[in-house]
């Protein structure tokens, strides 16, 4: 019987109906969940691939040891309770995950600040969201989300703004979509330095220079005030700050945005002249040392027009993360306190502590993210503890949080697994139970709590992370405040404490749910009052803020330049971000082949100007590089990256590539309100790698590349590898076998040109092929899908070393379509030879582009690729 639960990827909060059944697992889109009506993303469509025991930390393990659960946690409880004796409770923290569920995530909390007494607790979710956060609270008083997703369909004008969301929300991406499909008149506008597959859907695509979002909006905000569009009666009743945000407005300088006049005066005209409009950000306004100050431009221009809290109006973030909003509803960030309370307010520290009837309460904000790495390096901190997140890979200045964490005195991790670059340097690792084995809620980006329940046993010794937590506790001597049994427990208790909220005049209140069937909670939005009505539903529509005196506040827009201004040695503004079907750093994606096909290496974007200038041809390897750390990856020479800059995707890592990890080329700059890093800002430049040879290699079982540069990746029928390296091996046959760990018994068929300087070896046993290996002075040209699929057979090991299918025998090529595995050779032979001319034929045809949707800006290229003259207006 299939198990109703929640996605675990980003913030969309996608509901799931997963089965396992004889070893396998199945999962489809829940047709009922109010978050996608059925609709899944490649990724989440690809769970069931994800789900096998390969790689997986199943025992505790204690100085690199497999160990006992007593023993890690004595060990833990110890170095915690010996560093804050010692050196107060600020020498520890933890560092936590929106991967973690709430009940998981309230009480490391409560451990944190409500009983070791500190506010060292921060969250991966400083790196994505933060800024929004604060904008909200400058704003608002409070973190609150004031609209629904309804909104997105409802709206006349939606505004995308640094938001990717047909390749990072895809399910709001297929929402709008429709809702424009269904409603010709609907306008969408992307903002956005790339032009990215989100720029498919939209009326207007403006290409804004990096940075140039706050001018932008404050911008708008002039001219709203300039053409009589401010709402005086909203802001008269319930809004202060205005006469100055206006001020500041006038003074901006319009050239920050490097648009034309005549692309801001059509986005101003059709933003102040449609009252149902959306403005939906995410990582592209809030990765900024300004992020904040951006968030408070959008919201500025909301609160002036009254429009905010109406159906089809206001400013939405969309979170990265599965349970980003949950972390922040418990107070998972330093800066903050459960159920939206006061770190500040001395009243609010007393009813919590109270509440919890604990030892001690933080009485100021913790370090964030960046800051907390830097007090391990300088052996301030003395004990972390770092939960379902990696840190070593995402933080910036990646290659200086690696060696802090290494230099921090006792660090333990709980992790799923122990193949991440974080893992390693801890002095204990926890196995924490995965999704699917763990049962709690999360909250989603529109506020809506659904439940993540369990539908695999617990493999191993893994316990869920909130279980660690409070056998960690309990040892350190507060056992019977840490007394649950499950996770109904902790959800009883944190939706009572949402009671302190209440009675303190702000948002969060979830006492409705106290008496609530844990186990048969529906997807449910806050607020949920008890005794009250229905609940859920927007905010600010006829004011109503938790401000103390109960109106908005608009904050005056101050441009602020780049921290780090590109030079004649660092000439390259580097952007990072997502791609399609990878997520965070690959821990999960990446066990699933069908979403290594469509992008299986790191890449960089590069404008065909900035390449020409390096002597970069397509495909070639780089090397990316500047104070902080190196990158390699392969060129991707495109005009949808402006010139002067570049974008390296933020995934890889030490485990899927030798020098893959974006965020060692990132300085440790924040914005000055939320601590969140300035992710898309940092400067690069960039060289062609110089390499003797190019290799790609597949082998049915896993193996490590040894080569300057390489770039592995599961495939359908076992391994595959991108390579390169700095000398030509004399013996091509006694290098792979050695690469793929093969002994002398097992056939070998070759072919060796040595005036070109190719190499192709194939190694087979009873005529099946178990691994082969294709080098060249210049990138491979061979079919990366049709060779990885040989090694599921049957293939002719000389079949393969062509390197393509002969006769007869299709290529489907790259994958577009990861959701039903559609190549772009099937694509464009259907387009020719059935004379498909838009997009649902092709799915009518093919399935491609009728899942998730992602792909489908891909198939409208290959579309105008193949017949320009006859495609059909979409």
């Amino acid at each position: 019987m299939a198990v109703k639960t929640v996605c675990p990827y980003c913030g969309v909060g996608c509901g799931i109906l997963a089965e396992a059944r004889d070893g396998q697992v199945t999962v489809k889109g829940d047709p009922d969940h109010p978050a996608n009506f059925g609709r899944l993303c490649s990724k989440g469509a690809a769970l069931g691939e994800t789900l096998d025991l390969e790689g997986r930390l199943l025992a505790p393990m204690v100085d690199g040891k497999s160990a006992t659960w007593e023993s890690a946690i004595e060990k833990t409880a110890r170095a915690f309770r010996e560093a804050i004796d010692a050196h107060g409770p600020d020498s520890v923290a933890i560092y936590a995950s929106g991967q973690m569920l709430t009940e998981d995530y309230y009480v490391a909390n409560k451990l944190m600040k409500g009983f070791i007494g500190s506010a060292n607790i921060d969250t991966n979710s400083r790196l994505c969201m933060a800024s929004t956060v604060a904008g909200h609270i400058r704003a608002f008083g409070s973190d609150t989300v004031p609209g629904v997703y309804e909104d997105l369909e409802l709206a006349d004008l939606v505004v995308l703004v640094g938001s990717n969301l047909a390749w990072c929300h895809p399910v709001l991406y297929q929402r709008i979509a429709a809702a424009k499909q269904a409603r010709p008149g609907m306008r969408v506008i992307n903002i956005d330095p790339r032009r990215t597959a989100t720029s498919d859907l939209a009326d207007i695509s403006l290409s804004i220079a990096p940075g140039g979002d706050l001018a932008l909006f404050a911008g708008l905000l002039d001219h709203l005030a300039r053409t009589g569009r401010i709402d005086a009666d909203y802001c008269r009743d319930h809004v202060s700050g205005l006469t100055e945000a206006l001020a500041a407005a006038s003074e901006i300088d319009l050239s920050q945005t490097g648009l034309t006049a005549p692309e801001l005066q059509a986005f101003y005209d059709l933003w102040a002249g449609t009252e149902k409009v959306v403005t939906v950000f995410s990582q592209g306004v809030n990765q900024a040392i300004d992020g904040t100050d951006k968030v408070n431009a959008i919201l500025n221009v909301h609160l002036a027009t009254g429009r905010i809290g109406r159906p089809g109006m206001g400013p939405f973030s969309v979170t990265g993360q599965p349970n980003a909003m949950g972390g922040r509803e418990v107070g998972g960030l330093a800066t903050m306190l459960a159920a939206h309370l006061d770190i500040a307010n001395p009243q609010h520290r007393a009813a919590l502590q109270n509440f919890w009837q604990s030892p001690a309460m933080a009485s100021r904000p913790g370090l964030k993210a960046v800051d907390l790495f830097r007090a391990c390096r300088e052996g301030k901190i003395k004990a972390l503890w770092i939960i379902s997140t990696n840190p070593a890979v995402t933080l910036p200045e990646a290659d200086s949080v690696r060696d802090a964490i290494r230099a921090c005195p006792f660090v333990a991790v709980s992790d799923i697994t122990a193949e991440t670059d974080t893992a390693p340097l801890a002095d204990v690792l926890f196995p924490a139970a995965g999704w699917g084995e763990k049962s709690g809620t999360v909250t989603n980006s529109e506020r809506r709590i659904s439940r993540q329940r369990a539908f695999l046993p617990v493999p191993g010794a893994a316990r869920p992370d909130w279980r660690i937590l409070c056998d960690v506790a309990a040892a350190m001597g507060w056992g019977e405040a840490f007394a649950y049994d499950r996770p109904a427990d902790i959800f009883r208790e944190y939706a009572a404490l949402t009671g302190l909220s209440a009675r303190f005049g702000r948002d969060l209140d979830l006492t409705g749910l106290v008496e609530a069937d844990y186990d048969a909670i529906e997807p449910v939005q806050w607020p949920r009052r008890e005794g009250g009505d229905g609940g859920g539903g927007r905010f600010f529509a006829e004011g109503g803020f938790f401000t103390p005196d109960r109106r908005a506040r608009m904050i005056p827009s101050v441009a602020t330049p780049f921290a780090r201004a590109t030079s004649t040695a660092f000439s390259l503004r580097l952007n990072t971000g997502r791609v399609r079907d990878q997520w965070h750093t690959m821990t999960r994606s990446a066990k699933s082949p069908r979403l290594n096909r469509h992008t299986a290496e790191p890449y960089v974007e590069i404008h065909p100007d900035d390449a020409a200038e390096k002597a970069i041809a397509p495909a070639d390897l780089v090397q990316i590089d500047n104070p902080y750390g190196r990158v390699v990856a392969r060129a991707l020479i495109t005009e949808n990256t402006p010139r002067g800059s570049i974008f390296l995707p933020m995934h890889w890592n030490g485990h899927w590539a030798s020098a893959g990890r974006a965020d060692a080329l990132v300085p440790g700059d924040t914005d000055p309100h939320s601590g969140q890093p300035a992710l898309k800002a940092s400067v690069a430049r960039i060289e062609k790698l110089a390499v003797a040879w190019y290799g790609f290699a597949v082998c049915h079982s896993r193996f490590d590349p040894a080569a300057a540069y390489w770039a592995r990746a599961r495939s359908g029928g076992g391994w595959q590898a991108e390579l390169a390296g700095t000398e030509t091996p004399d013996d091509w046959i006694g290098y792979a076998r050695s690469l793929f760990g093969l002994h002398s018994d097992v056939s070998v068929l070759s072919a060796m040109d040595a005036t070109r300087g190719t190499a192709r070896v194939a190694f087979h046993t009873g005529g099946q092929v178990q691994a082969a290996l294709f080098a060249a002075p210049e990138p491979v040209a061979v079919s990366r899908s049709f060779v990885a699929d040989a090694l599921k057979g049957p293939a002719r090991p000389a079949d393969v070393l062509a390197g393509r299918p002969g006769a007869g025998r299709p290529d489907s090529g790259p994958i577009v379509c990861s959701c039903f595995d559609v190549g772009v050779n099937t694509i464009l032979a259907a387009i020719a030879d059935r004379g498909l001319v838009d997009i649902d034929a092709i799915g009518a045809a093919l399935g491609a582009g009728t899942n998730c949707g992602s792909c489908r800006p891909e198939l409208s290229g290959l579309l105008m690729r193949s017949s320009p003259s006859r495609v059909a207006a979409e």
